[in-house]
């Protein structure tokens, strides 16, 4: 058996969690392997959206335990969680069909299509896989490949009548909408619940990379879920890079150093976690031979091969921001999931666009609020500034609770405070602080760092929170001249929207449902930049040539299925920091424009 700390002594039920990429599926199917092999009986459970749990053991699953006939003692399950999202608005909506207006039915609808929605409806699939049902009965070992996020636990946790709260107009249903058919499951969301929480059933391992923005995530993580009660979790460092020959690659050494400066300046919180560390490894972590050597504690096996990758020459950065500048003035919003380098590539876009001469204003609402630390310095036409989420959203949420929550009772005031407290409220009330920024898109260049979801802009509109409210205020010849920030990004000549991601597959695989969410608001992104490719980069150490390679079915994905347009931005050995590096990574070496 191996040493590994989060296997030591195993509950009946693991579950992994952690963002997109950051090898979650790898780590549940081979932990599922070496517990069947020491004699357990082992179901695994799948809750990714991207699941490839089939695709890594080289078979079909699907919604149903199939057998894994290669491994006795293991079977398999994927839960379906957007399968799973639709049949519970069917299961909302189809009552009302024809009885409410249309455009009344359309509002429940995007109030059940956000990611609120999907995630309650994946925990009402497995609920009964945590409360040991007959289906289970014949397993010692559960393991979930994703977990449920401390705040869909904490909403199942509330009291109260959520139906009635709802059907009574009380709140704006940002994330309680989701919760109104699920009285009938109270008991057992109950048993569920009471099941995550106890140290002798459950165990969280939570997953990451060794970065910094990464691991200051995973941190808030473990925050949120200690505080409700999930306080046995277990912390894993995946697919760090061995030091092994890396004095051959500059970029190798590189990586090294980065990783290891970020593993020394660990966040105290997460400090405290048993912790392991899994070192990169140079195959594809595809079938049962892989797998098996995924969790073994030993340096790779190189075979004293030399390797060299080319970098390949991609369409560039730069070859966006000079089609960008051609315009001397718009909105530009860079979106995608955590620790892609959304903050990095805006800082780029906006010091490449001053140091044509334009005037730029960028700004972000991101936490970590390193957008200073990135740019180090301050230039001609370029005014930086940034929007305090945590200020904003407690601005929000107390408008909220002095109008909408004025009448309430006890119970109605308490259910709307949760509700406020969710992950869309935050992004409402950000957007309200950019549309303040975006007006000036029509005489310069806004660039945004962090912008909301499709489903929240679609939220705003729908319940008449901002986009509606604007219009009910004004007369017919205003409303002829008038703009709001909705409608402005929805319109193409106005606005840029760039969608961030990596060349692995699961983190293009959200971005591709960003891009969905976001068309069913009526916005079309504009291009899509993959970050830190090693496949444009040239590299000799064995481990990076193999991610090099790997790198090129999903770059080839984006080329050809997702984006209009597209750049590649190689992974550099130094991380692009201050105004110069800034400029050299988009391009700002070429004529300035007068």
């Amino acid at each position: 058996m191996t040493k590994l700390k989060f296997l030591i002594q195993p509950p009946r039920f693991l579950f992994f969690t952690g963002k997109g990429g950051v090898g979650k599926t790898s780590l549940a199917c081979a932990t599922a392997i070496i517990l069947a092999d020491a004699g357990q009986r082992v179901l695994l459970v799948s809750t990714d959206p991207a699941s490839n749990v089939g695709q890594v053991f080289g078979i079909t699953i699907g919604n149903q335990v199939t057998a894994i006939t290669a491994v006795p003692r293991l079977a398999a399950l994927e839960i379906d969680p957007q399968a799973a999202a639709q049949a519970y608005r069917d299961r909302i909506t189809g009552p009302v069909r024809g009885v409410l207006p249309d455009t009344v039915v359309k509002g429940i609808e995007e109030q059940l299509s956000g990611a609120c929605t999907t995630e309650i409806a994946a925990f009402d699939e497995f609920t009964a896989l945590l409360t040991d049902s007959v289906l289970t009965a014949d397993y010692d070992h559960i393991i979930f490949d994703t977990a449920p996020t401390g705040h869909t636990i904490r909403l199942l946790q509330l009291p109260g009548a959520w139906s009635d709260f709802l059907a009574e107009g009380k709140g704006d249903a940002s994330c309680l909408g989701p919760l109104a058919g699920l009285e009938k499951q109270r008991a057992q969301y109950k048993a569920a619940v009471d099941a995550l929480a106890d140290p002798e059933r459950s165990r969280l391992i939570l997953v990451a990379r060794a970065q910094q923005a990464t691991l200051r995530e995973v941190a808030r993580t473990h925050e949120e879920l200690t505080a409700i009660g999930l306080t046995k979790q277990f912390l894993v460092i995946n697919g760090l890079l061995p030091q092994a020959e890396t004095t051959r690659d500059p970029l190798a050494a590189a990586i090294f150093q980065r990783e290891q400066s970020a593993l020394a300046t660990l966040p105290e919180v997460l400090s405290q976690l048993p912790c392991d560390q899994i070192v990169l490894k140079p195959f594809n972590l595809v079938g049962l031979t892989a797998l098996r050597k995924l969790l073994i504690d030993a340096s790779p096996d190189e075979g004293g091969k030399e390797f060299t990758h080319t970098a390949i020459p991609f369409p560039s950065l730069s070859s966006l921001t000079d089609e960008i500048a051609k315009d001397d003035c718009g909105l530009i919003m860079l979106m995608g999931k955590g620790g892609v380098g959304k903050t990095t590539l805006a800082a780029a876009i906006a010091v490449n666009l001053a140091h044509r001469g334009l005037p730029v204003h960028l700004t972000t609402s991101d936490p970590a609020a390193h957008l200073s630390e990135t740019l180090s310095g301050a230039m001609a036409n370029l005014a930086v500034d940034r929007i305090d989420p945590h200020m904003e959203t407690e601005r929000y949420r107390q408008h909220v609770l002095q109008t909408k929550g004025a009448h309430l009772d006890a119970k109605g005031r308490a259910l709307l405070e949760e509700d406020l407290r969710s992950p869309c409220t935050e992004e409402i009330a950000v957007f309200q602080a950019f549309s303040r920024i975006i007006r000036e898109a029509g005489k310069k260049f806004v660039v945004m760092d962090t912008a909301p979801t499709g489903h929240t802009l679609l939220l705003l509109d729908a319940t008449g929170a901002y986009h509606r409210e604007v219009v009910k205020q004004m007369d017919s010849h205003s409303i002829a001249h008038y703009t709001t920030p909705m409608m402005q990004l929805q319109n193409p000549k106005q606005t840029k929207i760039l969608l961030v991601t990596l060349a692995e597959t699961t983190p293009v695989l959200e971005a591709a449902s960003l891009q969905a969410d976001l068309r069913r608001a009526g916005i079309e992104p504009w291009a899509w930049i993959i970050n830190n490719s090693i496949a444009a980069t040239t590299v000799v150490f064995p481990l990076l040539c193999q991610r090099a390679s790997n790198e090129l079915t999903d770059i080839e994905a984006v080329a050809t299925l997702h984006a209009k347009r597209y750049a590649v931005v190689p992974l550099l050995k130094e991380e692009p920091m201050g105004i110069e590096k800034l400029l050299a990574l988009s391009g700002g070496h070429q004529s300035i424009k007068h």
